[in-house]
């Protein structure tokens, strides 16, 4: 007999039913579940009728250890739709295993979500990019040395999943059209994962580069994976908070982080609100 993952199919669904009695009819039909990055969670200052449920009591959730990240889940109304929001995500540079870093995504299928938004804060690699832009993630590289799929077949997934389009054309479009109506600037690119939680070098910026990758960050991609072993559409945004290293002049620090999220967070904001009302 094969032993259950502590991240697979069947965790989540308990920890789902937890969050479900916690929300009640906020957690019902959601249209989109959404993941704050670093700096990000104020998205969820918009949701009206907000319910939320601390990341300490989702079974198999550890509590958000990283500045920038509440640490919750939350229910209620984003641009006129039922929405499920995760302030805070769990990262492998934690100490946290690659199943673990995609298990919310798990919970948030268990809970009825098919679209998922992934959003994340991300060093520029691309020369023409500054801090605060947005960017529409259209492709990524995954160069964490690690696969959340690794393991047993969980029920419902596909065993080896398609990427050639891990991000949703049409989704993708919808972002793209919310941004124009709001005269919002928005960048299009590829993001590389890294492992974490050193900054790059230099000389790894310049490889990032030479592989086609316009941002990096140290996130996103295991939540990625998940959602499409399971068949959900995914749509994502990388906000520029610095220039990698090599292109800043200046140290890298996650305050700087903090503080550029700070500067874009009504745009981003804004940005998604219209995108989530415009699939209702």
């Amino acid at each position: 007999m094969t032993a259950s993952s502590p991240y697979g199919t069947s965790a989540a669904q308990v920890a789902a039913k937890v969050i479900r009695g916690r929300l009640g009819d906020t957690a019902s039909t959601p249209v989109v579940g959404i993941v704050l990055g670093s700096g990000l969670g104020g998205l969820a200052t918009r949701v009206a009728g907000a319910v939320g449920v601390p990341f300490a009591d989702v079974p198999g959730f550890p509590r958000a250890t990283v500045v920038g990240h509440a640490g919750a889940v939350i229910g209620g109304t984003l641009g006129g739709g039922p929405v499920l929001a995760l302030a805070g995500r769990f990262h492998m540079y934690e100490g946290h295993d690659a199943a673990l870093a995609g298990f919310p995504v798990r919970v948030l299928h268990a809970l009825g979500v098919r679209t998922l938004f992934v959003s994340n804060a991300a060093g520029g690699i691309r020369r023409s990019f500054r801090p605060g832009d947005l960017m529409l993630i259209r492709d990524h590289l995954n160069l964490m040395s690690r696969n959340p799929l690794v393991g047993v077949l969980e029920p419902g997934d596909e065993r080896f999943p398609d990427m050639s389009a891990p991000y949703d054309p049409a989704l993708a479009a919808g972002l793209l059209a919310a941004a124009a109506a709001l005269q919002i600037p928005l960048q299009e690119g590829v993001y590389a994962a890294l492992l974490g939680p050193t900054y790059e070098t230099p000389a790894e910026v310049r490889m990032l580069a030479t592989l086609g990758a316009d941002v990096v960050g140290m996130s996103t991609v295991p939540e990625v994976i998940v959602a499409r072993a399971l068949g959900m559409r995914v749509a994502g945004i990388s906000c520029v908070t610095n220039l990698a290293s090599g292109i800043s002049p200046h140290p890298l620090s996650h305050a700087e982080v903090l503080e550029t999220t700070t500067l874009v967070a009504s745009r981003f904001e804004a940005l998604v609100e219209r995108w989530v009302g415009g699939l209702t």
